[in-house]
């Protein structure tokens, strides 16, 4: 059942200078919709997400595992749960990364991104997405050729609007220039932003703004880091108990731990979780257009959504996070 006032709740932002928004929080489906994700909790996922206003689900060619399977198991939901809400959703894909085997699998060329994104179209059962994204810069593919790749995605009618994800801010600038010849200005920059990376405030924000970019922040928890699961120890069915090549068992330090019981704390005076408060400090700057969120239970997304209402923060609460944050480990 869908809910007919999902929109109420949710905070929708302006895209960079463009004429689309994005929910403040999106589901990004890089975990737990792969092959061995059960069915119906991927569909109790997105429907969840959909009736609490997210409009945005955020994919790519390689999610899975196995590579492709987040998308065809999407399309299965999109055309059986959410059948005849197309148009009120924004789906993203992305390539880059390696997909299949031999040269063309992988990185920027223009046959690979459309190969790639022709594929996406097929596992999801679409005509188009809404967002198609270089996934990483590739340093030996002339940067027009990886450009102009993605304005033939959008003169072919195969995607609305293209981004760029992993791009430094020197990288952004180039591909914005590139793309503004081309009639197609680049919609969005997908980059890593959390309370433990806060390498992109320095130069890639302020690009993207200067660029009239949006800008998408995925692990904004950090692999889980900024929630309530690391508050003791670690649990044995935590990501960093597990096989994680994100995060390690060696990462969860006791300093570390003190350090997320203070950022806890001051959650708890705002009346959030610590993943609610997470989320807002993300979305607290203005060129933030919106966070993506994973999750494994429906519960997750319920409670995530609350951090889009909470966005700001008084000057002695950044002050007090930045004393705590300032003696933490970096994280990507």
């Amino acid at each position: 059942m869908i809910n007919d006032k999902r929109y109420s709740d949710m905070i929708y932002k302006r895209c960079g200078k463009s004429g689309v928004k994005l929910p403040a929080v999106s589901l990004g489906l890089w975990h737990n919709f792969g092959t061995e994700s059960d069915s119906q909790n991927r569909r109790d996922l997105l429907t969840t997400a959909f009736n609490n206003g997210i409009t945005h689900f955020d994919l790519a060619n390689n999610y899975g595992p196995v590579p492709g399977s987040a998308e065809e198991n999407f399309g299965k939901v999109l055309h059986s749960d959410l059948k005849g809400y197309r148009d009120e959703l924004i789906i993203s894909t992305k390539a880059g990364y390696l997909m299949w085997d031999g040269p063309y699998g992988e990185w920027g060329s223009r046959k690979y991104l459309t190969t790639s994104l022709d594929q996406s179209l097929k596992r999801m059962n679409l005509d188009y997405v809404d967002i198609f994204y270089s996934h990483r810069f590739d340093p030996e593919t002339p940067l027009e050729e990886t450009m102009g790749a993605l304005a033939s995605a959008v003169r072919q009618g195969k995607a609305l609007y293209v981004g760029i994800s992993n791009y430094d801010a020197e990288q952004t600038r180039r591909a914005s220039e590139i793309m503004k010849a081309e009639g197609v200005p680049l919609l969005i920059h997908q980059a890593r932003y959390h309370m433990l990376n806060r390498t992109i405030e320095e130069e890639l924000l302020p690009t993207a703004k200067d660029e009239g970019m949006g800008v998408i922040c995925f692990c904004p928890l950090a692999q889980g880091l900024l929630t309530s699961k690391y508050l003791n120890s670690i649990p044995k069915d935590s990501r960093a108990a597990g096989k994680s090549v994100f995060l390690k068992p060696e990462q969860i330090t006791q300093e570390l731990v003190t350090s997320l019981n203070q950022l806890n704390q001051i959650a708890s005076q705002r009346g959030q979780t610590l993943a609610q408060m997470a989320l807002s400090w993300v979305l607290r700057n203005e060129e933030v257009t919106s966070v993506l969120i994973g999750a494994s239970r429906p519960e997750q997304i319920i409670e995530n959504v609350k951090a889009a209402d909470k966005s700001q923060f008084g000057l002695e609460e950044l002050i007090e996070i930045n004393k705590i944050l300032d003696q933490m480990p970096f994280i990507r």
